[in-house]
């Protein structure tokens, strides 16, 4: 009849309780009422980090009751009627209990549940003396029990009466210093770490894991706030507290534990997590990380509002397989979703909610929501910009990390770090040989590179030539992923999309994002191929980069040489001033050369114009440029020298003849 609850669904301090339904038999209900006693009394040995006196004291009322409940059940073959509304009354107000007792020991939600001891402590005593009111209309005269469980019972009784809970002095005292603390964040001064080592010790916050998790949950209650329009009162002191949280976690913890993500491991399909990437979340219509998973009749999986786009438009078959459905019929894929769910959380992934607001809207998060939150957040940019200076590496990858998750949603914070210098710091992280710093670098410039002073920052710095570079070999695909988006939101600056279109690297690695990046990887990479396409002198790299990409296929090669392409590509050559445009032209004759065979080589040997060319990119010319220039000055000359020899030898270890024209 009842179900433990994890504290997941139910916002804390809410208390959902449900009166069992009139045409209960007493026996059901009795059996559901041991039930939940039960599950009070578990929480016996549970940490309280606030409340504890009163949570126990609440508890042991409960397990008094429990006695004579399961007295009740061996003794009475027949409950009688009578005992139906008194035990009614005590499920309802067990299970508001139990609702209370998950959020003094719900993880994540500690430093919020101080904030409340006054109230959880009075809606205990409203709940005992409910228990009171409950067992004032039993009939214990009439119940067959010993007198020794009577006497229990009427003590309980007596005790819910003239029950008094007080809060925790303790809890105050620890209380008045978060609210000293928050007083110093709001006048710009530095708070003794000791004193917030107190708090947080008070707290059983011992891990940046535990800390981290405290800032989850006071994001999500802020959201759910600020959508309640018409009253937002909790907002300012949710917004300090998150603000306290954050700096906490990155000047109080030196290394980041990866206990939760250990967590989600076991609670998700025996350590399954571990080997998961985003792209096996991505829906294979939007390749967005799928929100609601729905299975086909094939057993393809595919995000809800996707899949109802694409039969919207007429189609009946499956988009992955081409076979037609029999039935349109959605199943929901529960396990799927839970592992999102999981893995989101364990990686920091914000999944909007299928709820109202289904993107998140985040101009709420300008200013920082209090004064309190506002001085931290200063405070703490300061202290990132030292440690990215002048810190340990351990200690920059740390910041970096830091920096990545203050930035993810909040334009303030974005505002905060980019005011106090850190893009400078962050772009020379990239050159760095640990994965782990590249990628939390290139992840922080990413969401820095949102704000609208943060792009000139970035070109200033020289910063442009290092993204490109980590667009090519960033050591994880996530880096590079997030390197391509990058380039996206600073192409958003016209002056920048030409910038950008120049490096002759810039282009050519997009392309090849497209052609051999995961899902994620070409999404980003095609959408800041889009965003450089904005700029008309653009047009001709994307097409030349695409042309050589084509290329390097017997097929693409086919094609390009069937409609007269290899002259026009030689007039542009010997025209081009551009290096870009020279090393576009060079990687696409290489391509040409390789599939075309001799008949292509015997052309390009007859361009008085051309060695030089090479040549000229062979000292000048980007490394990738160098390296292609050379292989064709390789192919060229044993060419000569095979057909000045007269040797039959193919040129290439697999000559391919094509027709040219």
């Amino acid at each position: 009849m009842t179900k433990k609850l994890n504290g997941l669904g139910r916002r804390v301090l809410t208390f959902p309780a449900v009166h069992p339904c009139e045409s209960i038999s007493p026996s059901t209900l009795l059996i559901s009422l041991i039930d939940l006693a039960h599950d009070i009394c578990t929480y016996k040995s549970e940490f309280f980090s606030t409340n504890k006196r009163n949570a126990l004291k609440a508890v042991r009322q409960v397990h008094n009751l429990l006695i004579f409940l399961e007295e009740l059940r061996v003794e009475s073959a027949d409950i009688p009627g009578s005992l139906v509304i008194s035990l009614s009354e005590l499920h309802l107000t067990f299970q508001r209990i139990r609702y209370l007792l998950e959020d003094c020991t719900r993880e994540g939600a500690r430093l919020w549940m101080l904030t409340k001891s006054d109230r959880v402590s009075n809606q205990l005593r409203l709940f005992i003396r409910a228990i009171g009111t409950a067992l004032d209309v039993l009939p214990l005269a009439a119940i067959d029990v010993s007198s020794e469980v009577k006497e229990l019972v009427d003590l309980v009784m007596r005790q819910a009466r003239k029950a008094i809970f007080e809060t925790d002095p303790d809890d105050k005292r620890v209380l008045n210093d978060v609210i000293r603390i928050l007083g110093r964040f709001e006048d710009g001064i530095r708070p003794d770490k000791s004193e917030v080592k107190r708090v947080l010790d008070y707290l059983g916050i011992t891990k940046w894991s535990q800390c981290n998790q405290e800032v989850k949950f006071l994001d999500s209650e802020i959201t759910i706030e600020y959508l309640n329009v018409d009253k937002r009162s909790e907002l300012a002191l949710l917004s300090s507290l998150m603000g306290f949280l954050s700096y906490c976690k990155c000047i109080m913890f030196d290394l980041v534990d990866n206990e939760a993500s250990q967590q989600v491991s076991k609670k998700c399909c025996n350590n399954m997590l571990g080997g998961l990437t985003p792209d096996d979340f991505t829906c294979p219509i939007s390749l967005e990380i799928m929100k609601d998973p729905v299975t086909l009749s094939t057993g393809h999986t595919y995000d809800r509002a996707s899949i109802l786009k694409w039969f919207r438009a007429g189609n009946s078959t499956c988009p992955k397989t081409g076979e037609r459905l029999q039935s349109k019929e959605l199943l929901v894929n529960l396990v799927l979703k839970r592992i999102i769910q999981d893995w989101s959380v364990d990686n920091g992934v914000s999944i909007a909610e299928e709820s109202g607001h289904k993107n998140r809207d985040i101009t709420r998060t300008v200013l920082a929501g209090s004064l309190a939150a506002e001085g931290a957040m200063k405070l703490l940019a300061n202290f990132i910009s030292d440690r990215l200076l002048e810190g340990t590496s351990e200690e920059k990858n740390k910041v970096a990390y830091e920096v990545r998750l203050l930035t993810k949603s909040s334009i303030f914070n974005r505002s905060c770090l980019v005011e106090v210098g850190c893009i400078p710091s962050l772009l020379k992280l990239l050159s760095s040989k640990d994965s782990s710093t590249q990628e939390n670098a290139i992840a922080a410039l990413l969401n820095l590179s949102k704000h609208c002073k943060s792009k000139s920052m970035v070109v200033e710095s020289g910063g442009l030539d290092f993204i490109v570079d980590m667009v090519k070999k960033g050591l994880k695909v996530e880096a590079r992923q997030h390197a391509a988006a990058t380039l996206f939101y600073i192409a958003s600056i016209e002056e920048y999309r030409k910038l950008i279109g120049e490096n002759p690297e810039a282009i050519p690695a997009l392309v090849d994002m497209v052609r051999d990046g995961t899902d994620r990887s070409k999404k980003n990479a095609l959408v800041a191929i889009f965003g450089l396409l904005m700029h008309s002198g653009n047009h001709w790299r994307v097409l030349a980069a695409v042309l050589a990409t084509l290329a390097e296929k017997l097929d693409g090669t086919i094609a390009i040489l069937h409609h007269g392409a290899l002259d026009m590509i030689m007039k542009i050559l010997d025209s081009c001033t551009s290096r870009a445009g020279t090393e576009y032209c060079v990687s696409l004759l290489l391509a040409l050369c390789i599939n075309g065979g001799a008949n292509v080589v015997a052309l390009l040997v007859k361009s008085p114009s051309l060695m030089g060319s090479l040549y000229s990119l062979l000292s000048q010319g980007s490394s990738r440029a160098s390296k292609k220039a050379s292989a064709l000055i390789r192919i060229l000359h044993e060419f000569y020298e095979r057909h000045s020899s007269g040797s039959t030898t193919p040129v290439l270890p697999q000559d391919r003849s094509v027709h040219v024209w």
